[in-house]
């Protein structure tokens, strides 16, 4: 065989090894992930698209995710977790203290990720939640006291927007969103001869998560 064809075919050699790696590593990289993630929330109560972050509450949010990956850029990823939503409220007089409203739901979020770099993404998507139960806490210079509150004087089912951005690293995955909610917490009730929604206000949820592949 001839030099050149010699080369001719060790570079067609070379184009398939160099070929076939890619695939694996391109089927690799879109194996489905899944995982366990949580966090810290910082969330609030607002009307009129005005909220107010002195009355933000602190909570947590815990549960699973998945991320199916349609190509090198784009993924989906749905997620089932626990999370805790509400306010608090400051105030002084003649009795000074601190009331906590709080509401802690199952919340599905479906969201579209976007891969900007190997390792940073923006997301965002609905979610759908689902209130188990909920409680006002006080603590005041007089004494503190637990109520829990009833769901059925509240919308059980919740709805809204997610939006954020993360960073996904070899099995640890970081990131911070907002979830922007869509409905009102409170039911509508007659009370004399009007009709009000209380409480009249949905819920925004800042939250910082980790997230830990299973895979």
């Amino acid at each position: 065989m001839k030099k050149s064809g010699k080369i001719a075919l060790a570079s067609f050699a070379l184009s398939c090894i160099a070929f076939t790696n890619v695939q694996a590593q391109s089927t690799i990289s879109r194996q489905p992930t899944f995982g366990i993630k949580g966090g810290v929330n910082f969330s609030t109560l607002f009307s009129d698209d005005n909220a107010n972050e002195d009355n933000m509450l602190t909570g947590f949010n815990a549960g699973l995710f998945a991320k199916f990956p349609i190509s090198d850029q784009v993924a989906i990823q749905p997620e089932v977790y626990y999370t805790t939503k509400g306010a608090k409220m400051t105030y002084d007089g003649l009795i000074d203290g601190e009331s906590k409203f709080k509401l802690n739901y199952i919340e599905v979020p479906v969201l579209a990720v976007i891969n900007l770099t190997d390792h940073f993404n923006v997301h965002a998507g609905p979610y759908a939640a689902y209130m188990v139960s909920g409680k006002i806490s006080n603590d005041t210079n007089v004494g503190s006291s637990d109520t829990d509150l009833d769901t059925n004087d509240f919308k059980r089912f919740e709805a809204g927007i997610a939006a954020g951005v993360g960073v996904d690293l070899e099995v640890l995955s970081f990131g911070v969103r907002y979830n922007y909610g869509l409905t009102k917490v409170g039911k509508e009730r007659t009370i004399g001869a009007s009709t009000v929604t209380l409480p009249d206000a949905k819920n925004g949820t800042i939250n910082a998560y980790v997230g830990f592949a299973l895979n």
